[in-house]
């Protein structure tokens, strides 16, 4: 996998809106959090438009996009914020030049697709907290931790007991995201590189049957037979609902059941303020303990 020099004082980044329209307040104090950073920070020309529940038109966001990828100057892309949008403008963008010239592209949520393009391109890119964390949570761990990596300290985490948790231990590049975007792209030309790889999956406000029914396309699509391992991050707000009395462990503990491969449920990263970062295209090693105790770590 192609991976981006890690930044330093001085370096470039840049804020887009390839998704959902942001609220102004979080661009510009992410702005101040990342300045005191020591980065340089350049908003682009659309991340405040609105077209609808779009952060401007298809062509606004696909210019921004391009922009910012092509730019020699620009040296990392934050993601403003998800919401949705990525999948009508995703295979009209050109990803390309980012092989020879790698930058790091944060976000997670809909900025799921374009970890799910890079990967196409085998290049790595970080699923992290966007504009409104950082704007609102900067002196808490998942901000602290994202600074530590742009600048070159790889992450390593420790996750404690659960019970549904399956031993063993896994190597591979981390892949996925977003379940729902995931399922989205099924497949697409953007679906999962999953052969031998470690899955990572979130979600949000989804009704216990959808998540069945897209864990069940993973499993009836071959993902499982491929995947090396299994992290069940953050899925938050979603309703009780009693023909799934285990709620989403239960649905997946269920899916997973004949495969060998180990899976570590409760990673904190998702649709929750405690939204660790994770660098996805990554060798990545996972390790789940006989007293249910799990070890993700990418410092390889």
């Amino acid at each position: 996998m192609i991976q981006a020099p890690f930044l330093h004082i001085g370096s470039h980044i840049c804020i887009l809106s390839p998704s959902g329209v942001v609220n102004p307040d979080f661009v510009w104090n992410a702005k101040d959090v990342l300045e005191s950073w020591g980065l340089i920070v350049t908003i682009g020309k659309s991340v405040f438009a609105a077209n609808g529940r779009f952060a401007g038109t298809d062509e606004e966001r696909i210019a921004d996009i391009q922009s910012a990828i092509d730019d020699n100057n620009c040296d990392a892309i934050l993601c403003s914020r998800g919401g949705y949008g990525l999948a009508r403008i995703i295979d009209k963008i050109d990803f390309s030049k980012l092989q020879e010239r790698p930058k790091w592209i944060l976000g997670f949520s809909d900025i799921t697709l374009i970890h799910s393009a890079l990967s196409l391109h085998g290049i790595t890119s970080i699923h992290s907290i966007m504009t409104k964390n950082l704007a609102l949570q900067a002196k808490e761990e998942p901000a602290l931790r994202l600074k530590q990596l742009l600048f070159g300290e790889l992450p390593s985490y420790s996750i404690g007991y659960e019970r549904f948790n399956k031993k063993g231990t896994a190597l591979g590049n981390l892949v996925g995201g977003n379940l729902s975007v995931i399922y989205g792209l099924r497949g697409t030309a953007f679906d999962l590189q999953a052969k031998n790889n470690i899955l990572f999956i979130e979600d949000v406000c989804e009704p216990l049957y959808h998540i069945d029914r897209m864990i069940q396309n993973i499993r009836l699509g071959g993902i499982f037979n491929q995947i090396s391992g299994l992290v069940v991050g953050q899925f938050t707000d979603i309703q009780e609902d009693t023909s799934f009395p285990d709620g989403v462990y239960g649905i997946i503990e269920n899916a997973v059941k004949d495969y060998s491969f180990p899976v570590c449920y409760g990673f904190n990263a998702g649709h929750t303020d405690y939204n660790l970062p994770l660098i996805l295209g990554h060798k990545t090693s996972l390790s789940v303990s006989d007293n249910g105790d799990s070890i993700l770590t990418q410092n390889i």
